[in-house]
């Protein structure tokens, strides 16, 4: 399909069941390959990335099992993989592609990952340069700082007890993230020192988590010190079920917020490791009614302004919430005033460049748009949304699902909707479902 029309819809209500979290899925899938001890993973997400994830441990040796429908029995290979040559294709994975490095960087083998076009144009240098100053022994297939990658068998450079290895924190939380479930396979004391503001902090406290509930614990100091105590290994907890990913549960919410509601979406509540989640936070104070529990939360439109306007603008610095901040630029277009998203920088490196989609795609829908090196300042249309737009997805499902949104406030075209496939393929059919049946 190369497009997908979406007419106006003005109401949306009903509750959905969210598939799984795409970060704790990949996470938990390599934690569960690297343990000692067999791994059942329940309601583990269905999508391209995870899917990508799911075939490299394959390859690399380990028995992936699938007993169910997103149940998985991952059987741990206990720190070192079977397969020592290995080529190995990610997709536009970061949170396979990243970790993958810094955990067959350890390995004794002769690996070649690669990806799509997108992925070889995002870097990775700085994940690289912390793993050579261990001994890592990695090189570049093509432009120097950016994937594909080569690596040869590790020769530790470091005498001793202690790993000590340095990483910016302010490219990609994911380099942090890398190092911190690569490290304990080394059995040594390992310390990790972040130069520079660390972005989507949330990110590395689900990163903790879940190397937690596979026995590894790290303590750090203000988000800048991390160190990994010597002799710890990965051992399966046994039984995992993945909580909702709650950066789908923006786009829902959202919806909500904007036509009328309630929505209700499940898999997620107050108790989620997922930072994505305060995004209910950020649309409760742009006027949204918000409710939570366990496992659960639910949106709906507030009290109209003056203006006649559900929603208002708001300011509001964004690093906590990185992936659901596209969805408030979307909203943006149907909030009273000017909405500024700040610290933003990371979505330059992302699917696509997100600062420099989003702008130009605001801008078909009528809105004015002023895009900075990290932030974005909108002003929505004043005399709603323009009718018919063809929006660009740039192979990105982040824009394809935010943009959907948009629907609510004037018929528009999505062009290759199948790009949510990475993360989640059935969207735009479960987003039809909550589309009131009256004027669908």
């Amino acid at each position: 399909m190369k497009w997908l029309d979406l007419p106006l819809a003005k109401k949306v209500q009903g509750t959905i069941r969210l598939p799984g979290s795409k970060s704790i899925s990949n996470r938990i899938l390599l934690l569960a390959a690297l343990a000692q001890g067999t791994t059942q993973i329940h309601d583990l997400l269905a999508s391209d990335d995870t899917g990508h994830m799911l075939d490299a441990l394959a390859q690399l040796g380990v028995m992936v099992t699938q007993t169910e429908k997103n149940n998985y029995r991952i059987c741990g290979i206990n720190g070192t993989f079977p397969v020592t040559d290995a080529d190995l294709f990610l997709g536009n994975a970061g949170t396979a592609f990243r970790p993958l490095v810094a955990v067959l960087s350890l390995m004794h083998g002769h690996y070649r990952l690669s990806g799509v076009p997108r992925m070889h144009e995002r870097p990775i240098a700085d994940l690289v340069d912390a793993l050579r100053q261990l001994g890592s022994n990695i090189n570049y297939l093509g432009n120097p700082g950016f994937p594909p990658l080569e690596i040869k068998p590790f020769s530790p450079h470091i005498i001793g007890d202690t790993h000590a290895v340095r990483v910016k924190g302010n490219v990609s939380s994911q380099f942090l993230t890398a190092l911190l479930m690569a490290l304990p396979l080394s059995g040594k004391k390992s310390i990790i020192e972040v130069t520079g503001t660390l972005i989507s902090q949330p990110y590395i406290e689900l990163t903790l988590a879940q190397m937690q509930h596979f026995g590894v614990l790290v303590e750090h100091t203000n988000w800048r010190q991390f160190v990994i105590p010597t002799q710890q290994k990965y051992r399966s907890p046994g039984h995992l079920s993945v909580e909702g990913d709650a950066s789908s549960a923006s786009y829902f919410l959202a919806a909500g917020a904007i036509g009328n509601g309630p929505v209700k979406v499940e898999g997620v509540g107050c108790n989620s490791v997922q930072g994505d989640v305060r995004f209910a936070a950020a649309l409760e104070q742009m006027g949204a009614k918000i409710s939570m529990g366990e496992n659960w939360i639910e949106a709906s439109s507030g009290n109209k302004d003056v203006n006649g306007k559900f929603l208002h603008a708001i300011d509001l610095d964004c690093n906590h919430i990185p992936d659901a901040a596209m969805t408030l630029a979307v909203i943006a277009l149907f909030a009273d005033g000017v909405t500024m998203l700040r610290n933003i920088a990371s979505w330059r490196l992302k699917e696509t460049d997100r600062l420099a989609a989003m702008s130009t795609e605001l801008r078909k829908l009528g809105a004015s748009v002023e895009e900075g090196a990290d932030y974005l300042r909108i002003t929505p249309p004043i005399h709603g949304l323009t009718p018919h737009a063809t929006i660009d997805t740039y192979d990105d499902h982040r824009m394809a699902m935010c943009f959907s949104l948009a629907c609510l406030g004037a018929p528009v075209r999505i062009n290759d909707p199948q790009c949510v496939a990475k993360t989640f393929p059935d969207y735009f059919e479960r987003l039809s479902q909550l589309v009131h049946p009256e004027i669908k």
